[in-house]
């Protein structure tokens, strides 16, 4: 059965798109899709005693009960008395919560944290019938919230090793690493087709050409869950998948996270289905819906993708899981209030901190009538149905399932060797002039900020949700580039040194130069363009070594492709490691040629910086390295010296004006961004329902903009530098704006100053902007000084206005201004 559900998929997926290609959609409105285009899949086999069960429970269960089971809580705001009051049927630990808000505690507290929330679940309460709750969690390059777990390298390395055997092997490890902690469900695998590097989840892709994705999605749901039908499927050392993010997050314009796919349905269909039609044909368990959207329509309200296609369509008959508080973007909904989405198709909503409003608004809609009870029935069975076949109704909790407090297998030798064979074949060798492979015997010396730094080259959604903040006490077991350089040339006899600065006493025979970006996660990563910043100097060192006659092997760790050509120019050897994870033995490996490189592109390698998408296929196809590209070691001459135009303006004025004429001045950005939403480009009016700006006139044709804040969330006028600036070089600065207070603030107005991730200096302008409300145009003035926390060395917005308080003005220009040195009033 589940071998013809493939093949029935594949087949009518080649009919589906041909047929979708010769529909006329006219009459569909954007973002509707005709579910008959689709390729059909056969129905899941349906097991009678499950279904009979079910039908038992339900007509036991009262509405407060089945409401509850709809809604999942994030464990910083629920607690396990929640879990009992409120009959929730799940939680879920986000990217920085953890039992006790430890995110570097013993594994220990996991399973004791699993055990708490789930006797909570099971607590006798009258006649209701007890069922238990489900932990989800986001393991999506391992177990990878737990100290001493296994790190695989993310997706976008995997996808250039081109294994479906390893990806099976991986789903197991982390499976059987999860039930070590009691959790039971991973938000894994992420299938997503990213087709913009510029969008900061590019390194949760598998690769820009949707056949990686699919080859690997069966592989990895087994993996995760065993197969149907075998005696361990979804038990044992397996637990319950989830495919990820349904549909097209990897294909929204400019690469915006949480933004929209404008593409038509036969393009939908050819690019980002056929990776969740192979998961459930792998009879996946859980689908989770995108924050994104379709052609203007978000996929948490997308009823003709929900239901029409994924379940009606395809038959999936597990439950579709929302993104943290997803539901609040669709029209006429908030994080409290949203029963449209389930009544598109969602079953389970997550609401990490918003779960109890939600739960009032969903059952007063279930009792209403405004939610159907029928929606209502079907969710609950569809949650219940993937309970009962993971059989969480018998295997009490979860500190006495298999594998569970097994803390010697978190990081098992075994598991290791696993993912260092992940980290060996992911590897891709972009340029050898004849340097590869190195000598054992030799003396090496190891550079780069990125050369004994773990979290480096493990990247966001490592221990924490970006990625940052972390020791190198929290990675036991785990082996740096240069740990693994060292161990390979000690056994041969040679020796190894580590100075990031690239400095020496005695002369190496070659030098390893280990850089990259630094960690991110999400929307946090969207860039402008893909102009690599090397703010750490290692082109500098590389340049210093070469021109002292030193080989240098150039070990580049990212989440994408970036334009680095004059790093390429300036080594004898460029490889492109991505986000290895734990065991940076495997790039000792092949530098050492113990193992020759495997790895192929999985994205087109930019000529320039400008990041317009680039993919495989193309009109006017023209990468500097093609899609499925990679040398071995056998491939051994010198590379012609590579253009170092960008395509970009890098530099900018530190002073003058950054909004003028109504627009960003130079390669500045524009933005607004809202609750739960990432930062939207804008260019003409634009409205998230937080925060509306549309061009008016001052003196001459859209040369103003008119902001407006609605007060029903936080809401954020932003100008973005692509890349951020060191404003300390200009001196004592003011941020100077001309504007007219047109309704002054109900509430607080918070000019802000960001310096990336976790740094942001603020100040309360209300007061000065009442000041002059409706006096006509006037010019403000804020000394940065004035703004508490600024670390002006590294800004990345030089101006933002955040308000969750009703406002309206009307900005004219937005400057940087050298003051004299004043004191803040």
């Amino acid at each position: 059965m589940r071998s013809a559900r493939r093949a029935m998929a594949a087949a009518s997926l080649s009919g589906a798109l041909l047929f979708c290609s010769l529909a006329s959609s006219a009459a569909d409105p954007a973002g509707t899709a005709q579910p008959h285009l689709w390729p059909a899949l056969s129905a899941p086999t349906v097991d009678p005693v499950i279904e009979r069960r079910i039908d038992a429970l339900l007509s036991a269960m009262s509405i407060e009960q089945k409401v509850g089971q709809i809604i999942q809580g994030d464990i910083g705001s629920t607690t396990p008395e929640d879990v009992a009051q409120y009959h929730l049927g799940s939680i879920l630990n986000g990217g920085s919560s953890s039992p006790g808000g430890d995110e570097f505690g013993p594994a220990s507290a996991w399973v004791a944290a699993a055990d708490a929330y789930y006797e909570a679940s099971m607590r006798p309460n009258g006649d209701l019938p007890r069922i238990p709750v489900m932990w989800g969690s986001d393991a999506v390059h391992g177990h990878n919230n737990i100290v001493g777990a296994t790190l695989f390298p993310h997706n976008i390395g995997l996808g250039a090793a081109r294994n479906p055997a390893l990806m099976e092997r991986i789903g197991e490890v982390t499976a059987t690493e999860m039930r070590v902690t009691g959790l039971d469900w991973t938000f894994a695998p992420t299938i997503a087709v990213a087709r913009d590097d510029r969008w900061g989840r590019t390194y949760e892709s598998f690769g820009e050409d949707p056949a990686i994705a699919e080859s690997y999605a069966a592989a990895l749901v087994h993996g995760i869950q065993g197969r149907k039908g075998d005696a361990d499927w979804l038990r044992g050392a397996h637990i319950i998948a989830t495919a990820k993010h349904f549909l097209a997050d990897g294909g929204t314009s400019d690469g915006r996270d949480r933004g929209d796919a404008k593409i038509d349905e036969a393009g939908l269909i050819r690019l980002h289905a056929p990776a969740y039609v192979a998961a459930l044909g792998a009879d996946v368990q859980s689908v989770m819906a995108s924050f994104s959207g379709w052609n203007g329509v978000k996929m948490h309200g997308n009823e003709s993708l929900l239901t029409g296609v994924l379940k009606q369509r395809w038959g999936f008959d597990g439950l579709v899981v929302g993104d943290w508080d997803g539901h609040a973007k669709v029209p006429g909904c908030s994080p409290t209030d949203c029963p449209a989405s389930i009544a598109a198709g969602l079953d389970l909503y997550m609401g990490p901190a918003s779960w109890k409003g939600l739960y009032a608004s969903t059952l007063a809609a279930a009792q209403s009538g405004k939610l159907s009870m029928a929606r209502l029935d079907d969710a609950v069975r569809r949650i219940l149905r993937v309970k009962l076949r993971t059989g969480l109704f018998e295997e009490g909790k979860p500190s006495a399932r298999p594998y569970a407090a097994r803390y010697e297998l978190l990081g098992a030798p075994e598991h290791r060797a696993v993912a260092r064979q992940a980290v060996r074949e992911s590897l891709v060798l972009l340029r050898n002039d004849g340097v590869l492979p190195l000598k054992t015997d030799t003396r090496i010396l190891v550079a780069g900020d990125g050369a004994d730094n773990v979290a480096k080259q493990s990247g966001g959604w490592t221990l924490t949700w970006q990625g940052t903040g972390t020791l190198p006490g929290h990675f036991p077991g785990a082996t740096s580039i240069f740990a693994g350089v060292r161990d390979a040339v000690t056994a041969g006899g040679g020796t190894a040194e580590l100075s990031v600065e690239g400095r020496f006493t005695t002369r190496p025979d070659a030098a390893i130069v280990v850089f990259g970006e630094d960690p991110y996660a999400e929307f946090q990563g969207d860039r402008a363009d893909l102009y690599f910043d090397d703010t750490r100097g290692n082109l500098d060192v590389m340049k210093r070594l070469k021109a002292a006659g030193i080989p240098v092997v150039a070990i580049f760790l990212s989440g994408r492709p970036l334009w680095v050509n004059r790093h390429i120019n300036a080594a004898d050897a460029f490889v492109a490691a991505w986000l290895p994870g734990s065991e940076g033995g495997g790039v000792a490996d092949v530098l050492f040629g113990k193992a020759d490189f495997k790895g192929k592109l999985p994205f087109s390698w930019p000529a320039d910086a400008k990041g317009a998408p680039l993919n495989v296929g193309d009109p006017d196809y023209k990468p500097l390295y093609p899609f499925g590209f990679g040398l071995t070691l056998t491939d051994r001459k010198s590379a012609s010296r590579l253009s170092e135009d960008p395509g970009i303006v890098v530099e900018q004025p530190l002073t003058g004006p950054i909004f003028a004429r109504g627009r960003a001045v130079g390669t500045r950005l524009l933005q607004i961004d809202g609750a739960n939403d990432s930062p939207q480009v804008i260019s003409g009016a634009a409205d998230n329902g937080a925060i509306a700006v549309r061009p008016v006139d001052r003196d001459a044709q859209e040369d103003a903009r008119e902001i407006i804040w609605s007060g029903r969330s936080r809401g954020t006028l932003i100008v973005a530098n692509p890349r951020a600036a060191d404003l300390s070089r200009a001196g004592p600065l003011a941020l100077t704006l001309d504007l007219r207070v047109d309704q002054a603030p109900a509430g607080p107005a918070t000019l802000e100053l960001r310096c990336g991730a976790g740094c942001t200096a603020r100040l309360d302008i209300a007061p000065r902007l009442s000041a002059i409300a409706a006096k006509g145009w006037q010019t403000l003035s804020v000394p940065l000084a004035c703004l508490s926390g600024a670390q002006l060395d590294k800004v990345t917005a030089p101006f933002a206005l955040s308000s969750g308080m009703p406002m309206r003005l009307t900005l004219s220009s937005i400057a940087l201004t050298p003051v004299k040195e004043t004191p803040c009033r």
